[in-house]
């Protein structure tokens, strides 16, 4: 992934798609957040629903550097705004934030993470009284509140604790049946390696298995290390060759084994085949539909956003399902699922969430249904994704490719030609569909498309495609990005 060169002065004060985030120390400092944060209540408490009588904000917390000092001040300000703040005892998986909402009836949450971004990053993420992320009308409210000023001051005082992280388990649990994965899993003798990428999510897997799967689990990189290693705690290949390695041996040693990985806050999932092939939820969530809907038999739509691999629309299809198509982020397919009934809604980059739990994304929940989903189809995971690829038209192919542009400039001119002379052909083929739902996808063929999408807030192009082959993947995107380039 490209990143950004560090600033030495602060950016505005601007939430994006899940919170606001920024360099600790530049963007994130105590001074800064401590409004932030109290705004945050004060806007939780005047959008209240009818009927919710609670003044307790959920107070949460990831493994990064001064997160567990931060929780603690932002603390101060929701008790400043004559709230009670809730604070969890050690660092969690933001969904069990949320789950603590919802399981409280609290007013909502509040959450220092900065998720997958880079290790100098932090932010806060804000949680609704539904147990998702709030939309767009909400943070741009805190933002006008913070215009406006009149923020109440902090008070300090000792404040109440909570195992957040615990009960989030303890819910998990009740919603599977984990003796019958276990036993399994054993049957099977599938090794399952877990990378938590040094977050949250650590020994939560193991928690949940319980000792009984002791010999099946084996956890790496689980110890707290606010550098993540170096690297953004991002569930990408790039970043995951101890995991793939693990994986890779196991096997041919005689064990299959399985791979699963999780962001630094532990709502977003990839996995690892037993051939060492990386999984995103580009594969995973056609996995997770063929399971729920066909294995469980559970009701509902499924969602994907326009970046999605076609691969979950030819599966759901073939069960009957209807498909909705959204725009890039998670806060689209949350709003789907708290309007209607959704069986799946994900998202390319690894955010997964089901209508049978919580509008938000649950890496730990959508992991245990990966197992169950291997264990119902008696196979690997590598095998189980060939046969189901087959199956429903054929294997395909797909990456991506964050190319940071000269400046915002270069962006508009991009834009502006995109716009005025959409391409007509992409690296040889005929463009035969434009989809211009979030940003621009161009589509050559069945399960062979290129989507170009700017990001909201500075001079970086998203490239997405998808191809029947890798080759193909790889020559659409050296295309695109000539063409982004030569703009």
């Amino acid at each position: 992934m490209a990143s950004a060169p560090l600033r030495l002065s602060p950016a505005p004060i601007k939430f994006g798609t899940d919170g606001w985030r920024g360099v600790l120390g530049v963007d994130i400092t105590v001074e800064r957040l401590l409004p932030v944060a109290a705004a945050a209540a004060q806007e939780l408490a005047h959008r209240a629903p009818d009927g919710l009588n609670s003044r307790t904000v959920i107070i949460g917390f990831d493994r990064r550097f001064l997160a567990p000092e931060l929780a603690e001040a932002i603390a101060n300000a929701v008790r400043g705004c004559e709230l009670e703040p809730l604070l969890t005892e050690t660092p969690v998986p933001t969904p069990a934030c949320s789950w603590a909402v919802v399981e409280r009836k609290a007013l909502g949450a509040l959450v220092i993470t900065a998720s997958h971004n880079p290790p100098e990053w932090l932010g806060l993420k804000i949680k609704g009284p539904f147990g998702g992320s709030v939309e767009g009308d909400f943070t741009a409210a805190v933002e006008r509140r913070l215009a406006a000023g009149g923020i109440t001051p902090p008070i300090a005082a000792t404040t109440s604790r909570f195992d957040g992280r615990g009960e989030h388990l303890e819910g998990l649990r009740r919603k599977l049946d984990l003796t019958a994965l276990v036993t399994g899993l054993k049957a099977m003798n599938l090794k399952v390696f877990v990378d938590p990428m040094h977050g949250s999510a650590a020994g939560c897997v193991s928690d949940l298995l319980g000792p009984e799967a002791s010999e099946l689990v084996d956890e790496i990189r689980s110890t707290r290390d606010p550098l993540f290693g170096g690297n953004p705690p991002e569930p990408l290949a790039p970043y995951l060759s101890d995991l793939i390695t693990a994986v890779q041996h196991s096997t041919a040693a005689g064990t299959p084994a399985v791979g699963l990985v999780f962001d630094g806050d532990g709502d977003r999932i990839a996995a690892v085949d037993e051939n060492g092939r990386f999984c995103s939820t580009q594969l995973l969530m056609p996995l997770l539909i063929d399971h729920l809907a066909r294995a469980r038999q559970l009701p509902g739509t499924v969602v994907k956003t326009v970046s999605g691999s076609d691969l979950m629309r030819l599966v759901a299809e073939a069960q009957g399902r209807e498909v909705l198509e959204l725009a890039v982020g998670f806060k689209y397919i949350a709003s789907e699922m708290l309007a209607g009934e959704v069986l799946i809604g994900g998202e390319e980059s690894g955010g997964v969430g089901f209508g049978m739990h919580l509008p938000e994304r649950d890496a730990l929940f959508a992991a245990m249904l990966v197992l169950e989903a291997l264990v119902e189809g008696g196979q690997p995971l590598g095998s189980r994704l060939d046969a189901l690829q087959q199956r429903h038209g054929g294997a395909s192919h797909y990456d991506r490719l964050d190319l940071r542009l000269q400046d915002m400039e270069a962006r508009r001119r991009l834009e502006t030609l995109l716009a005025s002379s959409t391409p007509q052909q992409v690296a040889g083929d005929a463009v035969v569909e434009v989809n211009t739902t979030d940003g621009i996808k161009l589509r050559m063929g069945a399960s062979h498309w290129l989507m170009l999408r700017f990001s909201g807030t500075e001079p970086l192009l998203r490239l997405y495609c998808e191809a029947p082959d890798r080759d193909r993947v790889d020559a659409v995107l050296a295309w695109a990005k000539r063409y982004a380039e030569a703009a």
